[in-house]
């Protein structure tokens, strides 16, 4: 009887895997086969500027604005969990939890119209990759939040034990004793959000617009042109070669996300091995 429920329920574990592979597999075969005739060194080296069937301007958009995205949502994610896990406490600490939580809930659109009405009219930036920059990082900040707070929690009880008989202070504790192995859960919660707001589409539309050229200097007032909107414009044209420029720059962002995703979990593995050999 044993033997029989082990068996039904490594069966139910490959069907759950079956049904997370097959899409995945079925979605980038059917990129790769419309996108096929594309699919050339001259789709990374040319604009979709005067019906140019490329990526180069969405590529270079998208990594602009994850740069920026990095910059911004990382220092102030990572502070902030650190903070609800080492120093709040109480109501503070419930009320930072509650708010970290309903913003994760907002959908990406209403973020993106709220970039629209605050950034882009109200504050004058214009269509811009700053707009874009802050929008995305309301977006992901939540996920920044939580996984940094996990990180610390993570680190065994044992180590702030031993740093508290040592006489050390709370914050040569966090630098010296439980940053780093906290920090490749960090850094994978960076990589992860990071390739969230690398297939975000609305917040982009409401804040950096669109532009068939590969982006300029300028903080603002200079929209740009991003993969996902290489994705939703060119599917909307009714030539055949904008629909396959239209896969071809999805299965480049498919690509990308899967890199940083996999980056991710190498990164998470490595510091699982991390902390259990700190564990006394």
């Amino acid at each position: 009887m044993r033997h029989t429920r082990g068996a039904i329920f490594w069966l139910l574990c490959a069907i759950a895997l079956a049904v997370i592979v097959f899409p995945l597999i079925d979605i980038v075969v059917t990129l790769v086969r419309v996108a096929a005739p594309l699919l050339r060194p001259s789709l990374f080296a040319t604009t979709t500027q005067a019906g140019g069937l490329g990526v180069e301007n969405g590529i270079l958009g998208s990594l602009l604005v994850g740069a920026g995205v990095l910059i911004v949502a990382g220092p102030i994610g990572v502070l902030a969990g650190l903070y609800i896990a080492e120093f709040a406490s109480g109501r503070p600490r419930a009320l930072l939890r509650f708010f970290s939580e309903v913003l994760s809930g907002v959908p990406s659109i209403v973020v993106g119209y709220v970039g629209y009405v605050v950034l882009v009219k109200a504050l004058g930036w214009g269509y811009s990759l700053l707009a874009a920059v802050v929008a995305l990082s309301m977006l992901i900040l939540p996920y920044v939040v939580k996984n940094t707070e996990v990180a610390f929690e993570s680190v065994p009880r044992s180590l702030r034990e031993g740093a508290a008989a040592l006489g050390l202070s709370r914050l040569t504790t966090i630098r010296r004793v439980l940053l780093p192995p906290a920090l490749p859960l960090i850094v994978s919660g960076l990589v992860l959000a990071e390739a969230i707001a690398t297939g975000e589409t609305a917040p982009l539309l409401f804040t950096a617009n669109w532009s068939d050229l590969n982006p300029q200097l300028g903080l603002t007032h200079n929209p740009f042109g991003y993969l996902t909107g290489t994705v939703y414009y060119s599917f909307n044209l009714p030539s055949k070669g904008e629909h396959q420029l239209a896969f071809a720059a999805a299965l480049v962002t498919v690509v990308m996300i899967l890199l940083m995703v996999i980056a991710g979990r190498l990164i998470t593995m490595r510091a699982r091995r991390m902390t259990a050999n700190l564990e006394v």
